[in-house]
């Protein structure tokens, strides 16, 4: 089947440019998947987010991941619910994501939206760096309720996406909690 070549300089800019953004963070491992120039990644975020547990509990955890797929109309067309996929973990807890549906919800998507800013939307969301505070509006109205009552933890991450830490392992002075 023949790309569009429009669509194929889309993806193969969408490549390069989310790609160095992935070399400058420690936060971000993107792998590509198919072939080149890829139309579909997973984004695995290590930073901070929080999750419910079993009996009901918030904590923090440090892995989480993403789908993402560039249709071949996704110039034209973009539907957030095809383009982005929660994968995990299940168990998470933020406004902006089902905890039943593998959904996470960036707001109005506009076609052609590139991957890096998308990237930056996710890591945002799970890092309660950006919330949705309506419950009529949320995909998980106990997450929505529970963040207007812990305004005070949040952002539960406040590292920048893009930045390496020095040699030796030191943090950047500001890039953490």
């Amino acid at each position: 089947m023949t790309r569009d070549p429009v669509y194929e300089a889309f993806l193969a800019r969408q490549y390069e440019e989310a790609m160095a953004l992935a070399a400058g963070s420690d936060l971000l491992e993107l792998e590509p998947l198919g072939e080149h120039p890829p139309d579909r990644y997973i984004a695995r975020f290590r930073c901070t987010g929080l999750v419910r547990r079993p009996g009901g509990g918030v904590t923090e955890a440090r892995h989480f991941e993403v789908g993402i797929w560039f249709p071949s109309d996704y110039l034209r067309r973009a539907e957030p619910w095809q383009v982005l996929t929660w994968l995990g973990p299940r168990e998470v807890f933020h406004p902006n994501i089902s905890a039943r549906l593998p959904v996470i919800c960036v707001g109005r998507l506009k076609p052609g939206t590139w991957l890096v800013d998308l990237l930056y939307q996710c890591f945002e969301i799970i890092s309660y760096q950006k919330v949705t505070m309506r419950e009529d509006d949320a995909l998980n109205t106990a997450a929505c309720a529970w963040t207007r009552q812990h305004l005070h933890r949040l952002p539960v991450d406040r590292r920048p996406l893009k930045w390496r830490a020095p040699a030796g392992g030191a943090a950047l002075p500001g890039a953490g909690r």
